[in-house]
């Protein structure tokens, strides 16, 4: 079951060149690709001639042409020439999905209408270059998508699996809040933590030491887009009543969750911050702190996948803390049966 009427991460801005990336989305096989103009072009990945995929095929100028026949699609996915005649059988056309480039992701419209702009996300953090610096990735995990909705909107599992980076005691130990807007499709959850222990993530680029005021600030607009508003201050410093909160240090951590299967999702990140900006020793530091705490997520939701998978029927006790996480399963089970899904 798939919420196909959105936008999900498709690919990173980085990974793209004139040779086509194969990557399965909601069940379908995409070929995505920068044409030599430089366009984004995402098509279903399958020649309807012989099957063929078509991400094993070649740019030629703004065409795709397929490895196999030589079939050749332009942007649109529209046939422009078959091997041997000159008439286009009717039935020859490819789906092109509309594709949006918006700073280091590119985004992807599932849905069989016209794509609906007003869905996107914005992530203008990730576009002021001026203002903000960025790092982002990608990982491929093998468990299902509501696995990792569970996991982001639980961050008390910092405390035990992340321990080593991201993770203290108070994370755990520190009650949230939580709302749910159904108008606006957004699941909140707040967790302040004052005057507690500054973990090696922020210290080691603040430069801040000892305890610090630490808020993280989850908004998730499901399905596939998920934004942590991440404050580290000097302890007491709150924003100002106008909302001046320059003493502070920003990052905003971004989630593309982006279901492959059934049982399998991409998970695709990105980190903006406002401080050491154009920093390079920060941005590896960061990337690398990033990228192994992403690949803990993933060790452990692999191991889940398994788990569940051989025993079906697990009994979950949930808390207090599992609010936001529940919160997004009522808001996701809702706009299945919006969408008539069973």
């Amino acid at each position: 079951m798939f919420l196909s009427d959105n936008w999900y991460v498709a690919a990173l801005g980085a990974e793209l060149t004139t040779k086509p990336l194969s990557r399965q989305i909601l069940g379908e096989h995409v070929a995505i690709f920068r044409n030599e103009s430089g366009r984004i072009v995402a098509l279903a990945d399958q020649c309807p001639h012989r099957g063929y995929p078509l991400s094993l095929g070649t740019v030629v100028g703004d065409e795709l042409v397929c490895g196999y026949h030589g079939f050749t699609f332009d942007c649109t996915g529209t046939c422009v020439a078959v091997p041997g005649q000159d008439r286009i059988p009717s039935r020859a056309d490819v789906r092109s999905y509309a594709v949006v480039e918006q700073g280091p992701w590119v985004w992807i419209w599932t849905g069989r209408g016209e794509a609906e702009m007003s869905l996107l996300p914005s992530t203008p953090w990730l576009v002021d270059t001026e203002n903000w610096s960025s790092v982002g990735g990608v990982a491929k995990i093998d468990a299902a998508f509501d696995l990792l909705v569970d996991n982001l909107l639980d961050l008390s599992h910092e405390t035990f699996l992340h321990n080593g980076s991201i993770g203290t005691p108070e994370v755990a130990s520190t009650p949230i809040e939580v709302e749910a807007d159904e108008d606006s499709r957004v699941v909140r959850v707040f967790r302040h933590m004052n005057s507690v222990d500054c973990p090696l993530f922020y210290s080691r680029t603040t430069g801040l030491e000892g305890k610090v005021d630490r808020w993280q600030d989850i908004e998730y607009s499901p399905p596939g887009y998920y934004l942590l508003h991440s404050r580290i201050a000097p302890v007491g410093q709150p924003p100002l009543p106008d909302g001046t909160d320059d003493h502070a240090f920003h990052m905003k951590i971004f989630y593309g969750l982006t279901p492959s299967t059934e049982d399998s999702v991409y998970d695709f990140w990105a980190l903006a911050r406002d401080f050491c900006i154009n920093d390079d020793e920060i941005d590896r530091f960061l990337e690398k702190m990033q990228t192994g705490v992403v690949q803990e997520d993933v060790d452990a939701l692999n191991i889940l996948q398994i788990r569940t998978s051989r025993v079906p029927e697990v009994n979950e006790v949930s808390i207090k803390i599992d609010r936001g996480g529940l919160s997004a399963r009522r808001m996701l089970a809702t706009m299945s049966d919006a969408r008539g899904h069973p």
